[in-house]
């Protein structure tokens, strides 16, 4: 492996797409498993471990993925790059100082600079956040979405696409979120456009504290009010009534609609909120930088499978290990991911600049700006006191604005999502009142 270069211009002005809807490998529970299952055979994955043994600890388990992300770039032809990013980080969970080292596997599309990521945290911990020497099997705490991000490689690396997809392993995920926020700094200043970050962090249980199984449901959590937005920011979106189509919400959305069309898939909760009440994770250094990300997690915790040390109290079980999962629920948000990640890097990016007028008026009229690459332009609308989009009107690549006759704005909220040939379909944005 070699660190991160900028990512290389494609040589191609060819566009080798892969229809976002065609049909796929389903993720395989069994090779989930597995990758599970050898996460743990390091012992401890704590981020204060040894990155230099070659058996147990952070740094073994880093080589592994490496070398894994190397044998899925050998089996398509070397269509993925793997790459390291580092830097140090000090902090109450690291008073010394501690090297955080993210693995990237680089799917380079023919648009190179604009990216799609899928991230889970490599590291694990147990009740004391810095014991960094006792078992750690941290199977679903987050072997669940490093097992993801593998499987989801090797599914989409034998396809073509537009955007760029970053399979991205974090570490520092316990002792701040360091990793998450190495490769957004990293994507910051290399001049990527993020299109969309998904992270996956407990994805692969479906039975919670009290028994209660929850297996037909996994939640994504969104932002509403952006956390990148300054207060004149905040109070132009109030004014709009924008609060439930952010960047990262409208990312949630689509990835509702994308699980809906999956056979036997799994319910999408759209969780209004960018985590679970009063924790984090690491999609949130990416909210902060203002790209769009969600968090996907299980539809139901078992809390006593997190951070805890491996024991057992009146008969009671406690400790992050792999027989408290359900690897057939965890191919399902696999999949789910898969989708989305296809759908939008097949898809161009999505328009800016998107405007609405109307005032005083029973039209509304709403512009937008020319998306390179775009084969046409799809325009949403709905009521204000509903959270989906209701009507769509298609159009061609060369207009830039519509008039929708009789929509009157006072009532009405309004979107543009930008279209490839094939159909695929960008991130919705949400329409504003024109610059004054």
């Amino acid at each position: 492996m070699r660190y991160l270069s900028p990512l290389v211009t494609s040589a191609s002005a060819l566009l080798l797409v892969t229809p976002a809807f065609a049909a796929d490998e389903a993720p395989d529970p069994a090779r989930l498993r597995a990758t599970v299952d050898k996460l743990v055979s390091f012992g401890t994955r704590h981020t204060l471990s040894s990155p230099d043994d070659p058996k147990r600890g952070i740094g073994a388990a880093r080589a592994w993925v490496g070398a894994e992300f190397s044998h899925l770039a050998d089996a398509c032809g070397g269509c993925i790059t793997v790459a390291n990013i580092a830097r140090t980080f000090t902090g109450p969970r690291a008073p010394q100082g501690v090297q955080i080292v993210d693995v990237l596997g680089f799917q380079q599309g023919t648009d190179p600079k604009r990216v799609i990521i899928v991230g889970a945290h490599i590291d694990s911990r147990v009740s004391d956040v810095m014991n960094a020497t006792a078992d750690a099997p941290g199977a679903n705490d987050d072997g669940s979405g490093v097992a993801l991000v593998l499987e989801a490689a090797r599914i989409l690396s034998k396809q073509k696409f537009r955007a760029t997809i970053v399979y991205a392993v974090f570490s520092g995920e316990e002792q701040g979120l360091w990793g998450g926020q190495l490769l957004a700094d990293t994507a910051k200043e290399k001049g990527w456009t993020v299109s969309a970050m998904f992270n996956n962090d407990i994805v692969g249980n479906t039975v919670g504290t009290d028994g209660t199984r929850v297996a037909d449901r996994v939640r994504v959590f969104s932002e509403g009010i952006r956390a990148a937005d300054d207060l004149p920011a905040q109070l132009a979106r109030r004014a709009n009534g924008g609060e439930d189509d952010s960047p990262s919400r409208s990312l949630a959305k689509l990835v509702d609609g994308v699980a809906g069309t999956l056979p036997g898939g799994l319910d999408v909760l759209v969780d209004r909120r960018p985590d679970r009440f009063g924790r984090g994770g690491d999609h949130e250094p990416f909210l902060k930088l203002g790209y769009p990300a969600v968090r996907f997690s299980v539809g139901v915790e078992n809390y006593n499978a997190q951070h805890q040390d491996l024991r057992t109290e009146n008969g009671k079980a406690y400790g992050d290990t792999a027989d408290k999962m359900d690897f057939a629920y965890l191919a399902k948000v696999t999949a789910i991911n898969v989708a989305a990640i296809r759908r939008l890097a097949a898809a161009p990016a999505a328009p800016s600049g998107v405007t609405v007028a109307g005032a005083l008026g029973s039209d509304t009229r709403v512009a937008w700006v020319p998306v390179a690459g775009a084969s046409g332009y799809r325009l949403h609308w709905r009521r204000n006191d509903a959270q989906d989009w209701q009507q769509t009107r298609d159009v061609g690549a060369g207009e830039t604005a519509q008039v929708l006759k009789g929509v009157v704005i006072d009532d009405t909220f309004v979107g543009v999502g930008a279209l490839a040939a094939d159909g695929s379909e960008s991130l919705v944005t949400f329409a504003g009142p024109v610059p004054r």
